[in-house]
């Protein structure tokens, strides 16, 4: 490789990774947990998902006939979204087309409810870490920061920095190409700290960059067909989104309408009739949503979209609606045998980026190399910090270079302890809820994130960041047993699974990262 191509290649490696370091951190780490998304709300609400079938569990007629007594659902449209691996949805009433006879027509309502426990809560009262993490790896909290762009602040940050460690990926492979054989078999642990930095970030990276290439690409799909959505319908739709979501054949965004008629059905709608006959209609589907239109109207019809069990098919996407007054079938694509090219490529990219089709091996395999991934990030700074600490660099950039690392490394590594200290927390006050979880954890890690930097040493953040978080992991499984009883071998001998993977993880993460901890030698700190 010429001189001139090399530069280039590592400028921009360097650049871009450097730009994004930070914040592509947290999305690893972030990324890495909400894999197990279903299994930390479980593990959080003590509540497994295994112990029989959702779709044989839950009773529609029941909660409808409690909602019509409280609001009146006449007229109304109304929608449930199914949450997999639990027994909870959300539910959402629009306002009554029937204004005469409803004298609550005018109140709409979203809340989020169990069919298990047979409770109802406030989307934030119900929220849990599972829920929190998701959202936390493509920045979804950062849309409430009131800065006005026209899109979600969060989702277009997420998607630059996807689009940014694209490029870092592909020039990184680049730049490695003629040594990326023998560079892959080259680790020196006895060496000087830069060689093992540099020995670490190679390695590593070429392992793992098949899976942060398909994180990258995936990723950069995912926020694009979300951010993009509102301009798309601007320019070429006049602002229909409704328009937008048909077309690119997407039932999930849409809801049926038909004419409201204002004349009510000669019998009460059956809403677990339907079900019943989607679930034979597609024997290996979860129902992951539920429209209604014109409740209790003549016009009054059902849509319900599904997807294929992973085992069964990897794509698809089902949609049938019923005309409830006689049970006519209007509209239908099989979830199983009618997947369209357009059904197999949004499946195959979301299947890819959230790993939920090969069960817990995958899960874990996904998670592993999550974490990976942070590793290189962090080498790939500190590799940074001490190409540039020499005696030629004058003495301003090297103090400003030593900042942004000592920043960096603290703010990332202290994600560590404070996950597993959210996870203890919530355990604690089981009331939790949005509220506590977003101020345990973000003023906990900006707090221990401030210390870090103040101390400035970036040897002793490691040393401490490992030791904290290992003890902390340790903690959380005891936490777990202590306030829930759910001792590892009391949900080992239960069957829940998911909320002993859980446990059973964190036991996991304390060992490596003790292991990790008592093999740093101890050196005399240098400061800057």
């Amino acid at each position: 490789m010429n001189l001139r191509r090399y530069n280039v290649y590592f400028h921009t490696h360097t650049i871009s990774g450097i730009f994004i370091a930070a914040v592509l951190y947290v999305m690893f780490f972030a990324g890495s947990f909400a894999f197990f998304k279903d299994e930390i709300a479980a593990w959080q609400n003590d509540a497994s998902g295994r112990h029989q079938p959702y779709n044989s569990t839950v009773v529609f007629n029941t909660l409808l006939d409690s909602l019509d007594g409280v609001y009146g659902l006449d007229g109304r449209d109304l929608s449930f979204t199914m949450q997999p691996n639990s027994f909870r949805a959300y539910v959402g009433l629009q306002p009554s087309k029937d204004t005469i006879n409803n004298d609550k027509a005018a109140e709409r309502s979203f809340f989020n409810y169990d069919f298990h426990k047979k409770e109802t809560g406030t989307y934030a009262s119900s929220y849990d870490l599972g829920e929190f993490l998701y959202r936390l790896h493509f920045l979804a909290q950062l849309n409430e920061v009131p800065i006005r762009i026209g899109y979600p602040f969060g989702y277009v940050v997420a998607g630059l920095v996807s689009f940014l460690f694209l490029f870092a990926l592909i020039t990184g492979l680049l730049l490695h190409w003629d040594k990326i054989l023998s560079n892959f078999y080259t680790f020196r642990p006895w060496s000087k700290w830069k060689t093992i930095w540099t020995d670490a970030h190679t390695a590593l990276g070429v392992i793992g960059f098949p899976y942060q290439f398909m994180f990258a690409v995936t990723g950069v799909m995912l926020i694009i067909s979300s951010v993009l959505v509102v301009p798309f319908s601007k320019a070429l739709y006049e602002g229909d989104e409704t328009a937008v979501y048909r077309d690119l054949q997407l039932p999930y965004y849409l809801t049926p309408h038909h004419e409201f008629l204002a004349k009510p059905l000669e019998s009460k709608p059956d809403i677990d009739h339907f079900v019943r006959r989607t679930q034979a209609l597609w024997p290996h589907t979860f129902i992951t949503s539920i429209s209604i239109n014109n409740y209790g109207d003549e016009n009054m019809h059902i849509l319900m979209t599904g997807e294929p069990e992973t085992k069964w098919h990897f794509a698809g996407q089902g949609v049938v609606c019923y005309r409830v007054s006689d049970g006519v079938i209007t509209q239908h694509k099989s979830a199983e045998q009618g997947a369209t090219y357009l059904d197999k490529v949004k499946s195959l990219v979301y299947r890819l980026h959230f790993g939920d089709y090969g069960g817990y091996p995958l899960k874990v395999v996904y998670f592993i190399l999550g974490l990976v991934g942070c590793v290189v990030i962090i080498t790939g700074i500190l590799i940074w910090l001490v190409a540039r600490d020499k005696k030629n660099v004058p003495n301003h950039k090297r103090v400003f270079n030593f900042w942004a690392s000592n920043i960096f490394v603290a703010a990332c590594l202290t994600l560590f302890p404070v996950t597993a200290f959210s996870f203890i927390a919530v355990k604690v006050n089981s009331a939790g809820g949005m509220e506590f979880i977003y101020r345990i954890y973000f003023w906990s890690w900006l707090m221990l994130s401030a210390i870090y930097i103040a101390r400035h040493n970036l040897r002793q953040t490691n040393k401490e960041t490992l030791l904290l978080g290992s003890i902390l992991s340790l903690l959380v499984p005891v936490a777990n047993g202590l306030y829930s009883g759910n001792w590892l071998w009391v949900t080992y001998r239960q069957g829940e699974s998911d909320i002993l993977l859980v446990d059973v993880l964190w036991l996991c993460l304390a060992v490596v990262g003790g292991i990790a901890f008592l093999k740093i030698k101890p050196l005399v700190p240098r400061r800057v």
